[in-house]
């Protein structure tokens, strides 16, 4: 199966074919992959250099002419290091833009922690007016890209991984997806987490709910679900444990309740490993994240 970056460039190029306001901004990482659609749409396909926050600046200005950059590079470069120019460039001009980063937390070990960033969505948190996807499958991907780039002049951010899902789902871009129907709790996974957290949750009595768009957070579906299956909530990101719990805690304000947070932890891992060893080191992998969940919820297998 290819993955989620695999599908990217491909998508991307189709849409530069399709629609003369799109165009794609990188700084080397990922050029190769638009190689021929530069060569068709040499005015719309700039490659800064190792240069990011250039990249973004230069994405700005191409959205002040009335065109629609898609910025593609490592989360870390993409969100981290140009912060400032997000925040500034983008945000303080109200100007949109589609960012889509790739190698996730710690897709690519081996590049060190320069090349992680289990703080993106937590630090783009911070900025208002953002969509964040973060898609389970190439073919989610695929769906969420172009839910972005024809979103308007809106600012998004789509979250590409290695990790995956089995099988894609149906997705809107709006809104969170009940998977699963138990009695004592929910646990809310997000992207490619679902999987997991399935295995994690199998024979347990807990509602499960999918989420591949974060922000906004879709609070009404966490409300339904707690109506049914009781207010304590868990949720399951592949990126900073406790992202979205303030978001949890606000749609659930009304009523009393319980949030776990769970994802990567903070505390920085020194040896490069596999990605595999990294999801087990942060307490990802099903077993962990079973004694987790089962523990905060109290869940037994139904009746």
């Amino acid at each position: 199966m290819d993955t989620m970056r695999d599908r990217f460039a491909p998508v991307v190029s189709r849409l530069l074919d399709e629609d003369p306001r799109v165009a794609v901004v990188l700084a080397e990482i990922g050029r190769d992959g638009f190689a021929e659609a530069a060569r068709r749409h040499p005015d719309r396909v700039v490659n800064v250099g190792i240069r990011e926050q250039l990249l973004v600046g230069a994405a700005a200005g191409l959205a002040l002419t009335g065109l629609r950059p898609v910025v593609h590079t490592f989360a870390s470069f993409l969100v981290e290091r140009p912060f400032e120019q997000v925040k500034l460039d983008l945000g303080h001009q109200d100007l949109g833009a589609v960012l889509v980063s790739a190698a996730a937390s710690f897709d690519w070990p081996a590049g060190g922690y320069t090349h992680m960033a289990p703080g993106d969505v937590a630090l783009l948190d911070t900025l208002d007016g953002w969509t964040i996807h973060v898609p389970g499958h190439p073919d989610e991907a695929e769906t969420l890209l172009r839910h972005a780039v024809a979103a308007g002049d809106d600012k998004v951010y789509v979250r590409l991984s290695l990790q995956s899902n089995g099988r894609a789902l149906p997705v809107d871009g709006e809104r969170f997806r009940t998977v699963r129907e138990g009695r004592t709790g929910v646990v809310v996974a997000v992207g490619p987490m679902l999987d997991t957290v399935l295995a994690a949750t199998e024979g347990l009595d807990v509602t499960v709910l999918y989420a591949t768009t974060v922000r906004p957070f879709d609070g009404a579906a966490l409300r339904r679900a707690t109506r049914a299956a009781g207010a304590d909530v868990v949720l399951v990101e592949p990126y900073l444990a406790g992202t979205s719990t303030a978001a949890a805690n606000d749609a659930l304000s009304e009523v009393p309740h319980r949030v776990l947070g769970l994802g990567v932890g903070r505390r920085e891992l020194r040896r490069y490993g596999q990605p595999a060893e990294h999801v087990a080191a942060h307490g990802l992998d099903a077993r962990s994240l079973r004694e987790r969940i089962g523990g905060f919820v109290g869940a037994a297998a139904p009746a």
